[in-house]
């Protein structure tokens, strides 16, 4: 297990994994993010979703778990 998901002290990150629907075998696999800014209303975005999605299908593939986050193209 990674050294964010280990020790007494991360058994809250531990549970709420395992309430997301993760294993133990999920939680001892590398966590791979895959962050894309896709929004319906920008054009030069159209495609990241589309490409995000199939990034996730060749890791799931993989037999690892993936993770997906959204990002918005707009900046405060």
């Amino acid at each position: 297990m990674n050294s964010f998901l280990s020790g007494r002290d991360r058994a809250p990150a531990r549970a709420a994994l395992l309430a997301t629907g993760m294993t133990a075998e999920d939680l001892a696999k590398p966590m791979i993010g895959v962050a894309h800014s896709w929004i319906g209303t920008m054009p030069c975005n159209l495609n990241h979703r589309r490409l995000a999605q199939a990034v996730m299908a060749g890791i799931r593939a993989a037999g690892e778990r993936r993770w997906r986050s959204t990002r918005s193209p707009y900046r405060t």
